[in-house]
């Protein structure tokens, strides 16, 4: 099977490093022209643009403020006329101990919702706006298994923005699908980036490969073929599903 993505465009959020990185690379070689999102790293974003070729180019966002998302999307369609696909990848995973001032436990939650959930819900309602006037498209979210399982103590707001993203590409998934819209969920485990480098330095390699049904800890390069897929129309008719990526840790 050989997936041709050539004449679409996807904006991929998150696509400097990581995951999103790992995603935008797997499109670019199936053909797609990639928008890269950023929120700090515009040397990894503009590098990457240029490696990819293809039309790939790097867009700027805060999207701590959803606001921002919005106009992320506007920018992208300015630039493109048409965009076939987006990929909501971008996120924070930042502890929050039960235990901190209110004030500091609140800022992290609020942070933690704006960007993983708030600023997806923004630009998922501009897509299928976007999409119903055009045909159709696909749109890819990247959750977690702890929006399953849950997570450490620490990560509350982590767990309940990504436990959001699963009712919001459901409700996605069964409400536009008339309109040409199909939605899907991809939850990996525990993957080797570097937003979780901070979790690894406290708790080991250990703590995060301990369940794992294979011998080693999930890498971005598992986690995109699968989005290349899910975008390639090969996979409509699983609309709304969950793929678990996460080596066999949690399968719901």
């Amino acid at each position: 099977m050989r997936i041709d993505l050539s004449g679409q465009t996807v904006l991929v959020t998150g696509a400097s490093r990581g995951i999103g990185r790992a995603i935008a690379e797997g499109l670019a070689q199936a053909g797609a022209t990639v928008a890269l999102h950023y929120a700090a790293r515009r040397d990894l974003a503009e590098t990457l643009a240029d490696d990819l070729g293809v039309g790939a180019r790097a867009f700027q966002a805060d999207l701590a403020e959803p606001m921002a998302a919005a106009g992320l999307w506007d920018e992208v369609v300015a630039a493109y006329g048409r965009v076939h696909g987006l990929v909501n990848n971008a996120g924070v995973f930042e502890p929050a101990p039960v235990d901190q001032p209110l004030a500091a436990w609140l800022a992290t939650w609020r942070r933690t919702l704006d960007i993983n959930l708030t600023s997806t819900g923004v630009l998922c309602k501009a897509a299928v706006a976007h999409f119903g006037d055009r045909g159709g498209g696909r749109i890819v979210n990247i959750a977690s298994r702890a929006a399953f399982r849950g997570d450490t103590p620490d990560y509350l707001a982590y767990a309940a923005s990504k436990g959001g993203m699963v009712a919001l590409t459901r409700t996605l998934a069964r409400g536009f699908g008339r309109a040409g819209v199909v939605a899907f969920l991809v939850a990996p485990g525990f993957t080797r980036t570097d937003m979780a480098e901070a979790f690894l330095a406290v708790h080991g390699e250990d703590f995060a490969t301990h369940d794992l049904a294979l011998p080693r800890l999930t890498e971005p390069a598992d986690i995109a073929p699968f989005v290349t897929l899910l975008l390639s129309g090969l996979a409509d008719h699983a609309t709304g599903c969950t793929l678990d990526i996460n080596a066999g840790s949690y399968v719901h």
